[in-house]
């Protein structure tokens, strides 16, 4: 039996070595942007590229976390392509201070701004207005992507937003800081203008509401565009930038002393002990964790690799078994942990219980566990690996809805910060339930296991091959049963690419893809940028009783 264990541990760990070694490949691609050649240019004009900029800006041997490498990941390939989606952003430490910094990459089509870059620096606004984060702007970019114009400039949330976010923190108090390190023109302008510093470098910065060919065309005026909006003319005429810079160093450089005199922010009071590293080894998830995502595990096991000394309270442990909650440390700051159980379990109400399945009692036993982690101020974190909630007519007579409401309420309405891993499933309601992207958790990852759909691809293959060959059958085609295993395995096939973590990434549903062994890192640096926002509202689960 213990080889037997011994074995499929080791077939886990290959598995997932694999997967980790897949994102890391398809990292490394990513980091070039627009390839190497653009970065050469770059470097020829004596630019640094967006993450030269902000390696060189972010302190030494410090963590960092990137938000979104995978955006734009397999989009817009009728346009070559937007790696990134054409901007780089990450949390971490300038001058001993945690900051956000948002950085252009002007290796992507210049900079210029698709849909998934709109949307991914508004990501990182949210991100800084939720923590109160210093944010920094690395301004290199050609303006709004026009042959896309119509998805990235009229709507709520396109690129006018982020200039209503500007004015918003600006109102709040938070620190934003803006370098001009390449072009910055057209609408673009107002952002680093709406900052509370703004700095241009001389010679590569520009800032410019319409440029020499736009003026020209325009009202006839000839000007060059060094003349018009460089850092000459907005530093000694016109006022708009504060600082002027010699090339990139000196600009960033200039950001760090800014930086190392701002005060401390107020604290949450989220509690903090001396960190300490878990009894287990962290990568021991690689084996425990299946690469079959139908196949059961135990996730104490994968809670005892991610949590300081492999200790946790666990909070009703004998009842709604299909949840497991509890309360823990990781790197020393206090969490709730919410994670779904993949074993299958016994209840003495229902019997055994399949694993990632939500039950009533389990369903119950959560908003409880939540409501208390509110009352305590403890941050709270979710791991998902979850099917949906149990259907059928005993959990309905049982008021299932019921229970999963008052889940989802008391999850939607927490005022600690949330904090989200899919290491597995995330299927339908299961994904609201357990803290999916559309309830605001502060940072959303997943593991390369992860799947995020409606329901798993067999499932979904099944029901949409019921649907496509009744159709047929209409059309009075005949339907062997090789032509239906041909139809399915499209089906799936297709269903299957949907449900992938990149799918969900490159679209933002998800800030990253992560080795789980990082999930340490995340979690950690997540709660400090949230301490930093004191919480001012009560804690009110609504109109659902418990």
């Amino acid at each position: 039996m213990a080889n037997s264990k011994e074995l499929e541990f080791n077939k886990n760990d290959d598995r997932m070595r694999m997967r980790i070694s897949q994102l890391n490949r398809k990292l490394e691609q990513v980091y070039l942007g627009g390839g190497e050649k653009r970065i050469e240019k770059l470097h020829s004009q004596g630019k640094l590229t967006a993450r030269e900029r902000i390696n060189y800006l972010l302190d030494d041997d410090t963590h960092s976390i990137e938000i979104g490498a995978f955006a734009g990941d397999g989009m817009y390939k009728e346009y070559g392509g937007c790696p990134s989606g054409g901007v780089v952003i990450k949390i971490g430490y300038v001058s001993g201070k945690q900051c956000i910094v948002v950085a252009n990459d002007a290796t992507v089509k210049a900079g210029a701004w698709f849909p998934i870059t709109g949307k991914k620096n508004l990501r990182a606004q949210e991100i800084a207005m939720e923590n109160n984060l210093p944010i920094i702007y690395l301004v290199d970019s050609a303006g709004v992507f026009l042959p896309m114009q119509d998805e990235i400039f009229p709507d709520k949330e396109h690129f006018g937003r982020i200039f209503r976010n500007n004015a918003q923190m600006s109102s709040q108090g938070i620190i934003q800081i803006a370098a001009i390190m390449g072009s910055c023109v057209a609408g673009g302008a107002y952002l680093p203008i709406m900052s509370d510093e703004a700095m241009i470098v001389d010679k590569t910065g520009s800032i410019f509401l319409a440029g020499s060919y736009l003026v020209k065309a325009a009202i006839g005026e000839d000007i060059d565009n060094e003349t018009l909006g460089g850092a000459t003319t907005h530093c000694e005429i016109s006022g708009v930038t504060d600082y002027k810079c010699d090339n990139d160093q000196d600009c960033l450089d200039r950001i760090k002393r800014i930086v190392d005199k701002i005060g401390d922010p107020n604290s949450a009071g989220f509690n903090r002990a001396t960190p300490a590293l878990p009894e287990k080894d962290v990568k021991d998830v690689y084996g425990v964790m299946p690469d079959e995502r139908s196949k059961p595990y135990d996730m104490r096991e994968i809670i005892k690799c991610l949590v300081d000394k492999s200790e946790f309270d666990e909070y009703k442990a004998d009842y709604g078994k299909s949840i497991i909650t509890a309360t823990a440390r990781i790197d020393g700051w206090a969490v709730g942990i919410v994670a779904n159980q993949r074993a299958m379990v016994k209840s003495k109400k229902d019997g055994m219980q399949f694993g990632g399945v939500i039950y009533s009692d389990s369903a119950d036993k959560a908003a409880r566990f939540i409501m208390n982690c509110n009352q305590k101020k403890i941050p709270l974190l979710f791991l998902q690996d979850v099917t949906g909630f149990m259907v059928g007519s005993r959990s309905e007579h049982g008021g299932i809805i019921k229970d999963g409401a008052k889940m989802v309420n008391a999850m939607a309405n927490s005022v600690v910060p949330k904090f989200t891993v899919v290491v597995g499933n995330s299927y339908g309601a299961g994904n609201y339930a357990m803290c999916g992207k559309a309830y605001d958790p502060r940072l959303i990852v997943g593991w390369p296991t992860a799947e995020l759909a409606v329901m798993g691809g067999s499932q979904a293959a099944k029901v949409l091959l019921q649907i496509e060959v009744s159709s047929m059958k209409a059309r009075g085609e005949k339907i062997t049963k090789e032509k239906e295993q041909e139809l399915f395995e499209k089906i799936k096939s297709k269903y299957d690419e949907q449900t992938s973590p990149y799918y969900a990434a490159s679209r933002l549903w998800m800030d990253a893809i992560i080795d789980p062994k990082d999930t340490r890192t995340w979690v950690s640096m997540g709660i400090e940028a949230a301490n930093q926002a004191p919480i001012t509202k009560a804690y009110n689960v609504g109109v659902i009783q418990t």
